[in-house]
């Protein structure tokens, strides 16, 4: 089975993340143009539900497994990788047996007295049979990260993304005559459908690979399997209590959203209306850069631990910071164009201009966003996932305290919602790198935050000032593109010249390959 170093993985991931954050940026268009707020609304409220379930049911193994498969892997003990992945299948398929039953039962007490809007029962159930697809999943993909093999995984994700968008469009439309809920509930059938077929691949792609029978000694392994078990509890715990603390923040904000705008005065479809802009269109646009800070979290969590067993702790603070640069790096240009041009953006993804001011000033705040996954993975990697779960427990109660504070109040509404959001990034974020200032001795790179921001500042003032010219199309898309074309030029030269990007790591592209297949 073939391997990559940290950088090499990272970009693998980094360009199935690219394809598959556009994949799934189209899926929301097309979803948002077919379904509307409300729809939207609807399909964002059952997905918080479904994060929820799927992060219970995975109990933090992804992360274990990777940490404990590479650590096997070296020794060459590839009998303790059998037993880590059989501990593993029976807790995961276990517990997704037991939340699928619950959540189908429990799924109009959700819908009606917590949402508030029984409409969202329809896309509830449908989503159901996702439980157990996603909990397999999460056991090969920490597995194949594990043997430091990125791209089963990757070439999954561009898979899920494909078969969605081949089928979201036909589900909605086909559901859409029998009402919004009904459409919500085909675009959840979608989601089912694609994660379904990028299992299939992953489990020919583990059949493929492996040394060992897997169904072979089956409850023998799992009776030896109880030193496995703790070696692997001691790091899916913590990291499970992170990820929980998350998905029940998920899971509640639609929750407190309807019930604190409600106090203030919004009916149950303004509300889902609202909400479902927010999430559904801003958010959405703010994510949109994460394709990389996820692949740089997944690359960093072996290749730090790797670096802490050797005390390599200036490889340690290297790489962190290396994830911090290229983490704002990939952000900085998008958050300029969020900034200067939010309602011009939002006609031309979505055809509505609604939500402008929410997405110009939560823009500049996800910028710390873009670097909290990075942090997180190197706090768990340090074994420090401990300190990462209160992190997020606090965030996440912040978070709640100004949301029900500001939302339901008339002058705030939606707008209380958006600060709340932003208060707790900016928590988690900072808590997290104070952790690592105390526990590794990593110096804040202050110098280079200034340069980041300096590039921000010389880049969005010469977007402005194309703007204002009036020399530009009168047609908002050409316009956009001709104004991003001009800014990513300036915006790459200056990276370089401050050295926010390196050689190194644009060498690291296959360009050769690219020219060849041309």
């Amino acid at each position: 089975m073939s391997k990559q170093t940290f950088l090499h993985g990272a970009l693998i991931l980094v360009a199935a993340g690219l394809v598959t954050r556009l994949l799934g940026f189209i899926n929301r268009i097309l979803v948002a143009r077919i379904m509307g707020e409300e729809g939207m609304g609807l399909y964002m409220m059952a997905l918080p539900t479904l994060i929820l379930v799927s992060t219970i049911t995975q109990f933090g193994l992804p992360v274990a497994i990777s940490k404990r498969v590479s650590e096997a892997e070296a020794l060459g003990d590839e009998k303790q990788i059998k037993r880590i992945l059989i501990v593993s299948l029976t807790i995961t398929g276990s517990l997704s047996i037991i939340f699928t039953a619950g959540l189908f039962l429990f799924a109009p007490v959700l819908a009606q007295y917590l949402f508030t809007d029984v409409r969202a029962l329809a896309p509830l159930l449908a989503v159901t049979p996702i439980i157990p697809i996603t909990a397999v999943s999460a056991v090969l993909r920490g597995y194949f990260q594990g043997r430091q093999n990125m791209k089963p995984q990757a070439i999954s994700q561009v898979i899920e993304q494909v078969v969605r968008i081949a089928t979201v469009a036909f589900l909605t439309n086909l559901f859409m005559p029998y009402g919004v809920q009904y459409a919500a509930a085909g675009a959840m059938i979608a989601v089912i459908i694609g994660e379904f077929v990028s299992l299939l691949y992953m489990s020919k792609q583990f059949s493929l690979h492996k040394t060992f029978k897997l169904r072979k000694a089956w409850r023998k392994q799992i009776k030896q399997g109880k030193a496995t078990l703790r070696q692997l509890m001691t790091i899916a715990l913590p990291t499970s209590g992170s990820r929980l603390i998350g998905s029940l923040t998920y899971f509640f904000e639609p929750i407190l959203v309807a019930q604190s705008l409600a106090i203030a005065g919004f009916t149950a479809i303004e509300t889902t209306k609202l909400y479902g802009g927010l999430t559904g269109y801003i958010l959405p646009l703010l994510f949109l850069p994460t394709f990389l800070t996820h692949a740089l979290a997944v690359s960093l969590v072996p290749s730090i631990s790797e670096s802490a067993a050797k005390h390599q702790y200036e490889s340690i603070h290297y790489r962190i910071l290396q994830a911090i640069r290229l983490s704002l790096a990939s952000g900085g240009l998008i958050t300029v164009i969020y900034f200067l041009f939010p309602a011009a953006t939002l006609a031309i993804v979505y055809g509505t201009d609604q939500g402008g001011f929410l997405l110009q000033f939560m823009a500049p705040f996800f910028l710390l966003h873009y670097i909290q996954t990075p942090l997180q993975a190197s706090l768990q990697a340090l074994d420090l996932a401990k300190a990462a779960m209160w992190n997020t427990l606090i965030g996440a109660a912040v978070k709640f305290i100004v949301l029900v504070a500001l939302s339901s109040r008339p002058e705030f509404g939606i707008n209380g919602v958006a600060i709340a959001m932003v208060t707790g990034v900016v928590i988690v974020t900072l808590l997290h790198l104070s952790v690592l200032v105390k526990s590794t001795g990593f110096v804040f790179p202050i110098f280079m935050t200034v340069k980041f921001f300096c590039i921000l500042v010389v880049t969005a003032s010469f977007g402005m000032f194309i703007h204002e010219q009036n020399f530009m199309s009168s047609d908002a898309l050409i316009e956009m593109l001709l104004v991003g074309g001009i800014l990513t030029f300036l915006y790459l030269l200056l990276l370089f010249k401050f050295k926010l990007l390196t050689k190194e790591e644009w060498n690291l592209i296959p360009w050769n390959k690219i020219m060849k297949k041309r």
